[in-house]
């Protein structure tokens, strides 16, 4: 059984109440708890963590090393400039998978770029929350798992 961490970053704790028309209805509780039920029908174990500080973020990485066999990750708005969160994924041998419920390429100019993405296996953006489970059964993918 895959063991799997699920990071998430700044402001995603009010997923269902922050900008509703970009992000939705659903609740960060309800998005845990449906990838959580769904990684067990793919033979996985998920553990899930959010922060709002980039340094407890930085230490979650740090501690999957020998821990997980990969994150998936929702680095919020940390994926613009957070080059210490970056740095952590680089200096790691766990794999991670970027997941973004919006499509931030077609949003402000600033959301564009993705300075995580570039020490990732991929990067699923724009298709809702749903993108965690595509999250989730890549990672599968690649550490050689099954994803349905």
């Amino acid at each position: 059984m895959k063991k799997i961490l699920l990071i998430n970053g700044p402001n995603l704790n009010r997923l269902g109440k922050r900008e509703p028309h970009i992000y939705g209805s659903v609740t960060l509780a309800d998005v845990e708890k449906d990838l959580t039920e769904f990684a067990k029908t793919l033979n996985a174990e998920l553990d899930c963590f959010q922060s709002n500080h980039e340094g407890a973020i930085i230490d979650a990485i740090h501690e999957a090393e020998g821990e997980y066999d990969g994150i998936v990750m929702n680095p919020a708005a940390f994926t613009h400039y957070s080059y210490a969160i970056r740095d952590a994924i680089a200096g790691i041998e766990v794999p991670v998978v970027e997941i973004h419920i919006s499509n931030i390429h077609t949003r402000e100019e600033f959301r564009h770029t993705s300075v995580i993405a570039p020490v990732t296996i991929g990067q699923i953006v724009g298709l809702g929350i749903y993108g965690y489970k595509l999250a989730l059964q890549a990672m599968l993918e690649h550490l050689g798992g099954k994803a349905k």
